[in-house]
């Protein structure tokens, strides 16, 4: 595994990055230029026009890039992180002097660093690829992303969903204490889809960053441990202040609404010489990479317990990278597509769509995806449709009150008898460079 600044340097040196010609505003400039650029597929580097910090965006824009960095084909990208969470282990903890991210303390002044306010309704600059630690002798340790909007040159104001960090908050506040915490920007891939991925209260997911391969943590003053290459660290507390959190885009590229949220207080940033901020543009491809991807392999799961094989999972782009998905089986029964339908939706829970498709199915390929649904599914007899369910908060179509919706899953397999008539022509592969 490389760091996330080696792999930067890495696509730099073999000129697969875009490099900004002028430094760029962080109000609303510098979301706007990675917006129109990001669908190149490749990161995005760049100087922010008022500290002179450089920023980067789209490292991970592209699950080729994500399977590149990681050091595998993107066909194997789910099997390795299910094996990952099933097999965790340690990660190595280094000495504080050994840290780049500890190479430098700067200045507490969020309001001076290339922290960029994305759209003109957003409630603020935000942070979107910040990861928070914890520890909690009790509870143990805990990764997890959180958006934070910045409202003064030492507060933020964050994101919290009844998840394990609550667990943690709450914890310390029985002890009438703030919650320690520490949040890094800039770091590997492996750390970013663990700490994305939904694990139960006391599992440490970089224990899973460190299966997907190996990474050095280092432990700093206030007890947590953090991603020893990291690009920076920020050191701080979640006071029982609260502050009005929103607007922001999420997943679905619309907007999220206003709520009291709690507010962080932070006392330290520590960063690398040279330090890279990694800038997550929200809704945009890189978010629903990092978002989606960990969502597969609870769905592969989910499928194989249900006596499937499973050959594929894709949760999809189109789809907002949370919403809608396409897993590919090994179709034995008739009722394998149906039964795969059913498992797909335990697995990730907040999916409103999911399309069953056979093996010979391009799963990252939205045209053969359709081409399936148009030639192998007829609704009358292969839907399946779940009225009342409950769906994702991101859902601006979904009952603003209940979140209920309606999923549909559609069985897009071949019959078992008669298989023969839905198989897909097939051409001699020649070397056509003879024919040019």
């Amino acid at each position: 595994m490389v760091s996330f600044r080696d792999f930067v340097e890495k696509l730099k040196k073999e000129t697969r990055v875009i490099e900004l010609k002028k430094p760029v505003d962080k109000k609303l400039d510098m979301a706007g230029v990675f917006k129109t650029l990001e669908n190149e597929k490749i990161p995005i580097l760049g100087e922010d026009k008022d500290s002179g910090m450089k920023v980067v965006c789209n490292v991970y824009g592209d699950k080729k890039l994500v399977a590149e960095a990681i050091g595998c084909e993107q066909g194997e990208l789910v099997k390795k992180l299910t094996k990952a969470i099933a097999n965790p282990s340690e990660p190595t903890v280094i000495e504080k002097t050994e840290a780049p991210v500890l190479e430098k303390e700067e200045e507490v002044d969020l309001t001076k660093l290339p922290i960029p306010l994305h759209t003109d309704k957003d409630g603020g600059p935000y942070f979107s690829s910040a990861v928070i630690f914890v520890y909690d002798k009790e509870l143990g340790r805990n990764a997890s992303f959180h958006r934070m909007a910045v409202i003064d040159k030492d507060k933020l104001v964050i994101r919290m969903l009844p998840r394990n960090l609550n667990a943690f908050r709450d914890k310390a506040e029985e002890r009438g204490e703030n919650l320690k915490i520490a949040f890094a920007v800039g770091i590997p891939i492996n750390a970013l889809l663990a700490a994305a991925t939904s694990v139960e209260l006391g599992f440490d997911e970089m224990t899973i960053a460190n299966s997907l391969s190996p990474i050095k943590m280092v432990e700093i003053e206030n007890g947590i441990r953090v991603p020893a290459e990291a690009e920076y660290v920020y050191v701080g507390e979640i006071t029982k202040e609260e502050h009005d959190e929103g607007p922001f885009v999420d997943l679905t590229e619309t907007f999220d609404i206003i709520r009291k949220q709690r507010v962080i207080k932070i006392n330290k940033i520590y960063h690398r010489k040279n330090s890279i901020h990694h800038v997550l543009l929200p809704g945009g491809l890189e978010h629903k990479v990092l978002m989606g991807m960990p969502r597969e392999p609870t769905i592969w799961r989910e499928v194989e317990k249900a006596g499937i094989s499973v050959k594929g999972v894709n949760v999809t782009p189109g789809g907002c990278s949370w919403l809608h998905g396409v897993v590919s089986i090994d179709k034995k029964t008739d009722e394998d597509g149906k039964n795969a339908i059913e498992a797909a939706f335990q697995g990730h829970k907040s999916m409103k769509h999911v399309v069953i498709v056979d093996e010979d199915i391009n799963i990252f390929d939205p045209n053969e995806v359709e081409w399936a649904i148009a030639t192998r599914f007829q609704a009358n007899r292969d839907v399946v449709m779940k009225e009342g369910a409950k769906g994702s908060s991101l859902d601006p179509s979904s009952d603003p009150e209940t979140r209920a919706t309606t999923k549909v899953g559609l069985d897009c397999t071949k019959p078992l008898v008669g298989k023969e008539n839905f198989e897909k022509a097939e051409y001699k592969k020649v070397n056509v460079e003879e024919y040019r």
